[in-house]
């Protein structure tokens, strides 16, 4: 099997984080995104999306959003201290704070970036003020993770989990929107130096 990735971006970046707690290495190809190697008829064969990354299985079988191919390897190699959780309550709340940081944060993030600075403007209408817009919204929405990690260690639960790995290339990503994280949000740069400072989340990206 191998992955097909292009290892900065941040759908990417989750899946290696993810990866890398699980002690799992998988060979990966680099795609070039600003070339269109993702808009081939060959790559599009096997993601459904047309997005990176995709898991190449070595039966055929093609895997692609970051999040199901966690999940295939989670249940590929179970572990006692699952990252999507344990008891039926910590799954829901893993589940429930991941889709919060991907629908509040990642994805309001990634249309705002790509809307403000045109990267793709050869193969998507770009709406320059709805940019604006998410970049305004994902503004709104920190403090709600701010309060969350008030008096808290970590996102979802009381141990790390796929929520802290999506939050964590979140903040990554701020920088992209020209976002700072000011002293009005002390409990995410806390949260945000510990998480830099695991083993998965330091490989040099």
């Amino acid at each position: 099997m191998k992955i097909l990735e292009l290892a900065s971006t941040p759908s990417a970046r989750r899946v290696g984080i993810f990866l890398a707690e699980l002690g799992i290495e998988v060979p990966r190809e680099q795609l070039n995104l600003r070339a269109g190697d993702n808009l081939t008829p060959e790559f599009k064969s096997k993601s459904v999306n047309g997005r990176i990354p995709v898991l190449a299985l070595d039966d055929g079988n093609y895997i692609c959003e970051s999040v199901a191919i966690c999940r295939y390897f989670d249940a590929l190699h179970p572990s006692r201290q699952s990252l999507f959780g344990n008891t039926p309550l910590e799954q829901a709340q893993v589940e429930m704070w991941n889709r919060v940081l991907e629908l509040n944060g990642l994805m309001v993030a990634f249309q705002g970036f790509r809307n403000l600075s045109g990267i793709f403007k050869d193969r998507e209408r770009v709406v320059e003020p709805w940019g604006v817009e998410c970049r305004q919204r994902l503004l709104e929405f920190l403090p709600s993770l701010e309060a969350r990690l008030n008096g808290r260690d970590f996102v979802a639960i009381d141990r790390f989990s796929i929520a802290d790995i999506t939050g964590f290339v979140l903040i990554g990503f701020l920088p992209r929107l020209d976002i700072e994280l000011t002293d009005t949000m002390p409990n995410i740069r806390r949260w945000y130096a510990a998480v830099a400072e695991r083993p998965s989340t330091n490989q040099g990206l």
